[in-house]
């Protein structure tokens, strides 16, 4: 077991199997030493988790949504590391969609859910850059969608 995933066991945390992509596109693609992961839902074992932000969903609903869309982001990272998530060296960055109402402004501390998450499983390596936006609605209403960008080795 890598120490990032000794980690997330510590967390009570277990890597599902990589989501599959659920159109016509790849779920990353690695350009030398950087990985582009494609935006991930935020869907668990339960299915699907729906809702609008400033609407049917509170901040700290779609913070645990953003923190489904990290774990499903590092389960991206290690099927394209053939299972060794040791290979990663970084987070370089993530983009967070929030579904979101017009006058909803707290985007920022939804996707804290991920980027919190995602510094106390990878500690250093886990420092990103980072974007949260607002999106009138995202596939099958799901509340959060986040993409990333991460350098392997």
């Amino acid at each position: 077991m890598s120490k990032f995933e000794e980690k997330l066991a510590a967390m009570g945390v277990t890597l599902p199997d990589a989501p599959a992509p659920a159109a016509n596109y790849v779920p990353y693609v690695q350009v030398r030493d950087m990985l582009y992961v494609s935006g991930q839902i935020s869907k668990d074992e339960s299915g699907l988790l729906i809702g609008k932000l400033g609407d049917n969903m509170d901040t700290a609903a779609g913070a645990a949504a953003a923190k489904v869309c990290a774990i499903n982001l590092l389960a991206q990272v290690k099927a394209a590391c053939d299972g060794d998530l040791d290979r990663l060296v970084r987070v370089v960055k993530l983009g967070g969609f929030v579904n979101s109402t017009p006058d909803y402004t707290e985007q920022p501390t939804v996707i804290n859910g991920a980027s919190d998450f995602i510094g106390e499983a990878l500690g250093e390596a886990g420092k990103h850059a980072r974007a949260a936006v607002s999106a009138a609605s995202l596939p099958l209403g799901v509340a959060v969608e986040i993409e990333g960008i991460f350098q392997i080795k």
